[in-house]
């Protein structure tokens, strides 16, 4: 008998254990909203289900972090979405939303609408259709650091948070519509500014977002260091800390050369500028074609033109390739991480199993 109450503790211990290291996994929830309608028909929960299934399915190999879908027949039709952050990747999108599905139901199990935001991903469903250009209900979260009333501040803050809504209004149709930016407000400050509207909206749509939640934010949040406000199609946030992922935004915007890197004679002579410290392969690959000589002579007039020209491709080349391996280094360091920490917690588990069991030994 004692050996059996000793097995159901260790049994007990360890899926305890489990749970630690399950929720330390879960995403950052911010804040949720049910509808006021509720649930009256079991073939809505089952179109509801469907809906979910779609929306986690189709994270997993989703490049925009957008994607909207529905399932069933009127009356009992259910439309949904979710969004993810534009400078995460596609496996911590994914994540976050294959939870939100599932947290979603719990926190508003009878309903037959909801929205929930995490700070990786923003989730919603409803028995109506979603229209692309929404203002509410919308939710705001301020840093509890006060800011010294300046108004070069907020001429500032409102600059630079135009500078990055330029970004996201200008991408193109079906892309990512977000903007990060960082600017120096002072030697020891800097401003980091992230916005990011839904893919779907138009740029006028999505400027009329962002002028919406701009303003919403310079009325709660002008005196704090930072803040933050989410709508159901676009939000805005700034804080006087990284609230991006700066590799990922600095690949991005990396220049990409277009059409063939020209060559020009001569430009062997240019090689001693290279930075030495490259990986060979790199210099290979990327520089070493750029100056060996042609065989074809060019006119005099064109060498130094191309001889910059090569160069200068060259380099943008080579910076957008180390910026990407830069972001593959930091997904991987990401992975590696959270495999020990969950490694951590399987060990912390395990000592906590072998205590129980001496301590239950001493005792019996």
């Amino acid at each position: 008998m004692n050996s059996l109450i000793k097995f159901s503790n260790t049994i007990l211990l360890y899926f305890l254990a489990l749970l630690v290291i399950t929720k330390a996994q879960d995403p950052n929830y911010l804040h949720h909203v049910c509808a006021d309608t509720t649930t009256s028909t079991t073939t809505y929960k089952d179109n509801l289900n469907l809906l979910l299934s779609s929306l986690a399915s189709n994270s997993t190999h989703n490049n925009i972090g957008f994607f909207t879908s529905s399932a069933g027949q009127d009356p009992d039709t259910v439309y949904g979405l979710f969004f993810c952050r534009g400078d995460l990747s596609t496996e911590v999108c994914q994540n976050c939303v294959a939870y939100a599905t599932k947290d979603i139901v719990q926190r508003c199990p009878t309903r037959k609408g909801a929205l929930i935001w995490y700070d990786p991903c923003f989730l919603r469903y409803s028995n109506k259709t979603i229209s692309a250009l929404e203002e509410d209900p919308n939710y705001l979260l301020m840093n509890t650091q006060n800011q010294t009333i300046d108004v070069d501040f907020n001429k500032f803050l409102v600059n630079t948070i135009s500078t990055a809504a330029s970004q996201a209004v200008d991408a193109p149709a079906g892309a990512k519509r977000f903007g990060a930016t960082k600017a120096n407000y002072t030697w020891q400050d800097t401003l980091y500014v992230l916005v990011q509207c839904t893919p779907d909206l138009s740029s006028s749509d999505c400027n009329q977002c962002l002028a919406a939640a701009n303003s919403s934010l310079q009325v709660c949040c002008n005196v704090k260091r930072g803040g933050r406000i989410l709508l159901p199609c676009c939000n805005v946030g700034f804080e006087m800390y990284p609230n991006y992922n700066e590799t990922y935004v600095e690949a991005a915007s990396a220049p990409t050369p277009v059409g063939p890197v020209p060559k020009g004679k001569n430009s062997f002579s240019s090689f001693s500028r290279l930075d030495l410290r490259l990986p060979p392969k790199i210099i290979i690959d990327y520089y070493l074609p750029l100056y060996l000589p042609h065989r074809k002579r060019k006119k005099k007039q064109n060498l130094d033109y191309n001889r910059r020209n090569s160069i200068g491709s060259c380099r943008s080349t080579t910076d957008r390739f180390l910026r990407l391996l830069l972001v593959e280094k930091e997904e991987r360091c990401t992975k590696i991480l959270a495999a020990t920490k969950l490694i951590d917690y399987i060990l912390l588990g395990l000592v906590i199993i072998i205590l129980v069991v001496i301590l239950t030994s001493i005792i019996s």
